[in-house]
């Protein structure tokens, strides 16, 4: 609650991360401030000890040089150009397509979705007076609601893993059926191409895109770019995208839902960095000292957001051996009405995650719950498992300490807290709309 709170006031994610962290430590330790900061550098130390969180970390870091790559070399604007002079993002309406249909097609790694969204999405947004808020909503409200559906990805063999001591040989039949049952993933996406079709906003979402129209200054503005080529852009994007894809069904042994996500994602930018790097070198667009200059400078422009994402991970890990999460799961009781059941484990699972800040850190604690409650009450463990997945995935939409929603704006380009703000209240209805289904099947199956 602390660094909730402080984060709604100060607009300081970095504070707010760090008094939580300190506070979380602080209470391990039984209530002693100068050991629990202490602790607190220890245990951001610690989260880099996990190689798949230094693996998302270093991943994180090595886009920024992409990015700068494929910006300065003039790629991205060839890009646009050629995306405009195909009519395919003439209008404000189709710019904003461009995001969402990748954000939607790029399923397999949520980092991947995002960031290749994100980039694509950048100048695009930026061209047709759109917010950076809004593009951060689009490729954060259209990635992880599309990988709780389709399941073809890293989520699916997680929440497999986690079913089977309850189904055993039907926990792929239970996995898969969660797809209709999915409220807010559904109703989320629903809302992204609803939002942008109509090219209509609320809220603070509605301020943000007021204050990006025609005439205001851009977020990012790089002078004296050289003749562009569209090629330098999406052939870099396309060899990440598809060489992440290929690496998972590598790693997994032919089976990618078996495969290393965070080392996939790692290797497929390695690639992608490596393959711009020569097209710019053999293209005589940069010298080899200009590359390696814009390598690091590209670097450099990502520690401010993974310094975010390193907080944030590392204060998911602190409340965890707090025992945050288990202490809100347990608020589903057995003195529950059977009606309700549903309908509160979406949202104890909307708080969990809103409250640690992981949605896959709340699979791990609630579907050990809400598999044995389904097996009691007599409710497909189909609609159990939905509710699981879609309040986590809602309740990390709404928090401003959640890793995903720090990737989201560092992919758009835009501020933390302001993503979080703006994307709040589409958040919330989607949740509210997902809480009202749960109880209607409550209702009719109790």
């Amino acid at each position: 609650m602390l660094a909730i709170l402080v984060a709604a006031v100060s607009r300081n994610v970095y504070v707010a991360l760090g008094l939580g962290l300190v506070a979380s430590e602080t209470l391990i330790l039984g209530g002693n401030p100068v050991m629990g900061s202490l602790m607190s550098a220890e245990r951001s130390v610690r989260v880099m000890t996990d190689a798949g969180n230094a693996r998302v970390l270093v991943f994180c870091l090595l886009i920024g040089a992409l990015i700068v790559f494929m910006r300065e070399s003039g790629g991205v604007d060839a890009t646009v150009g050629l995306l405009d002079r195909k009519g395919l993002t003439s209008t404000p309406r189709r710019a904003g397509l461009a995001p969402a249909i990748a954000g939607t097609l790029v399923f397999v790694e949520t980092n991947v979705s995002l960031l290749s969204a994100g980039v694509l999405g950048r100048r695009l947004f930026d061209t047709h007076g759109l917010s950076r808020e809004r593009l951060a909503y689009v490729i954060d409200s259209t990635s992880a609601p599309v990988s709780a559906l389709i399941l073809l990805n890293g989520w699916g063999a997680y929440v497999l893993t986690l079913v089977q001591p309850y189904y055993g040989a039907e926990s792929l039949g239970v996995v898969a059926g969660t797809v209709g049952w999915n409220a807010y993933a559904l109703l989320t996406v629903l809302g992204v191409y609803v939002t942008v079709i109509t090219n209509r906003s609320f809220g603070p979402m509605r301020t943000a895109d007021i204050e990006a129209r025609p005439g205001t200054e851009a977020l990012e503005t790089v002078d004296h770019l050289p003749p562009g080529r569209a090629i330098h852009m999406w052939l870099p994007l396309l060899v990440m995208v598809a060489g992440s894809v290929g690496f998972m069904a590598w790693t997994g042994k032919g089976n990618m839902l078996a495969g290393n996500g965070s080392l996939s994602i790692l290797w497929g930018v390695c690639v992608a960095i490596v393959v711009a790097a020569v097209m710019l070198r053999l293209g005589k667009v940069f010298t080899g000292a200009e590359i390696q200059e814009r390598f690091f400078r590209g670097i450099g422009e990502m520690v401010a957001p993974v310094t975010v994402l390193l907080l944030a991970i590392a204060f998911g890990s602190s409340l965890k051996t707090l025992g945050t999460g288990t202490y809100m799961a347990g608020l589903v009781s057995d003195y529950i009405p059977t009606a309700l059941v549903p309908m509160t484990v979406f949202i104890v699972a909307g708080v969990t995650a809103f409250m640690t800040g992981t949605s896959w850190g709340t699979f791990g604690i609630m579907v050990p719950i809400a598999m044995p409650v389904a097996q009691v009450v007599g409710f497909p463990p189909e609609l159990m498992l939905a509710a699981v997945i879609g309040g986590g995935v809602f309740g990390d939409h709404c928090s401003p300490i959640s890793d995903t929603t720090v990737i989201a704006s560092l992919a758009a380009g835009c501020d933390h807290v302001r993503h979080v703000a703006t994307q709040l209240p589409y958040a919330l209805a989607a949740g509210a709309g997902a809480a009202l289904i749960y109880l209607a099947a409550g209702l009719a199956l109790a």
